[in-house]
């Protein structure tokens, strides 16, 4: 008999032999930078215009309500049209709109309104190119090196989401400031002007993809067409499951935004301390990400995610319960850990289990699910902190992100069967646990 070959070996970075990957995920890095230093940026501008905390808050609101109010046009132009040239155009758009904030911080206007009408663009830009972008990563990847993509991404977008706000920071107190026709250019000028150009060039970099995914959704523009991906979600109870875990544990265990007041209430510490803990949960996500690269999970996805649904409950628990700054930082950066291989499974079942037709639509209503969880977390975490105490709200949190995960594998027993991470087990376990017809 012929001796078999053996296997080849991982090396972990599969992902990367792509060429349209490597470009993708160098643009997103880019872009994550440019947004995450912009929003800094933003921040402090209108604080120092108003001193009021009330209005930082509405500028989240003004970012997120596109992606509500067009969540349904969104998914289906994501689907209808080339996805590539649907990103195009929406950072087009955000190109323009932070040339309207470079010039509302030169001018140093005090038009609160106008700042939230730009945020309120820049949001529709995100609402469209959300799905698409989503819908557009298995283009990118042989289907054998999609979860070792969506490892890496996750990865990457952790490091850039440390990164991004840290340099918005760093270039908002750079001494740069000159005159531009009678007005200040300086501070949050400076970061709109530098968001300005990593868009740019994230233009250029997606422009020279050869991916083509065209369009995908041949029918035309109808109210059944879009709500396509509601009626797909609601039928498949694996990923119904997948996005309404991750609404709930995210809502109750979600705890950054009590972090100043533990860091100074709770750990006696400063803003350094603050710093060490929002950092942590993400380079718990980086430590985990490389090696979830290195060594990918093969079999039972669904066990594993509710597992490392129950590790972040514990781990939010312990950080609730902690006065001692490095226990505090080990348990975040163990929840964030677990974050990320519920994440891994999470993305790779959306897009694996979803017809390539109606990836965009179903990636709308996955967009919807995590603006809402994020969103709304940040509103819970606070009321509850407010009735409560933010120990108290902390660990009632992990207690329900307990509950959740118990209750979640009893509800939805698709998602806890669910084994290997391939669009054939994926798809056909939908098909014959729910028996959904191929649309």
């Amino acid at each position: 008999m012929p001796s078999s070959s053996p296997p080849a070996r991982r090396s972990g970075i599969e992902a990367f032999r792509s060429r349209d990957f490597r470009r993708y995920q160098l643009a997103r890095v880019i872009a994550i930078l440019g947004a995450e230093a912009q929003s800094v940026a933003v921040a402090w501008q209108v604080y120092s215009i108003t001193h009021r905390a009330i209005d930082l808050g509405y500028t989240g609101l003004a970012l997120f309500l596109p992606g509500l109010i067009f969540l349904l046009p969104a998914g289906h132009a994501a689907d209808r049209f080339d996805r590539r040239r649907v990103i195009l155009i929406c950072y087009s758009l955000q190109m323009f709109c932070s040339l309207a904030l470079v010039l509302l911080a030169v001018r140093g206007s005090q038009n609160i309104l106008a700042i939230y009408a730009v945020l309120f663009v820049i949001g529709t830009g995100r609402a469209f190119s959300g799905p698409a972008s989503s819908a557009l990563i298995p283009h990118l990847v042989p289907e054998e090196h999609f979860v070792n993509a969506v490892t890496w991404g996750g990865a990457i977008f952790q490091l850039s989401n440390i990164t991004g706000p840290a340099l918005g920071g760093l270039l908002f107190t750079l001494p740069l400031g000159t005159r531009l026709r009678g007005a200040g250019f300086e501070g949050a000028g400076i970061v709109y002007l530098f968001t300005l150009v990593t868009l740019a060039w994230y233009i250029v970099l997606v422009a020279t993809l050869h991916a083509r995914p065209g369009r995908m959704e041949h029918r035309a523009l109808s109210l059944e067409v879009m709500l396509a991906g509601f009626r797909y979600v609601r039928r498949a109870s694996m990923l119904l499951g997948s996005f309404s875990l991750d609404l709930f544990v995210v809502l109750l265990g979600g705890a950054t935004a009590l972090m100043p007041i533990f860091a100074h209430e709770i750990l006696h510490q400063g803003p350094r301390g603050l710093g060490l803990l929002r950092a942590a949960p993400a380079m718990g996500a980086i430590i985990m990400s490389l090696a979830m690269a290195r060594f990918p999970m093969r079999r039972r996805s669904g066990r594993w995610l509710f597992v490392c649904v129950t590790i972040f409950g514990a781990a939010t628990i312990v950080f609730g319960l902690s006065h001692s700054l490095w226990l505090s930082l080990v348990s975040l950066a163990i929840a964030g850990a677990a974050d990320t291989i519920s994440v891994i499974i999470r993305g790779s079942i959306l897009q694996l289990a979803t017809p390539p037709e109606m990836r965009g639509r179903v990636s709308a209503v996955n967009s919807l699910f995590i603006g809402a969880s994020n969103e709304l977390g940040e509103f819970e975490s606070g009321l509850t902190a407010q009735w409560w105490g933010a120990v108290r709200a902390t660990v009632i949190g992990g207690l329900g992100s307990l509950a959740v995960a118990g209750l979640w594998s009893a509800l939805f027993p698709g998602l806890r069967k669910a084994d290997a991470l391939t669009a054939e087990s994926l798809r056909a376990q939908i098909q014959a646990e729910e028996a959904i017809p191929k649309p």
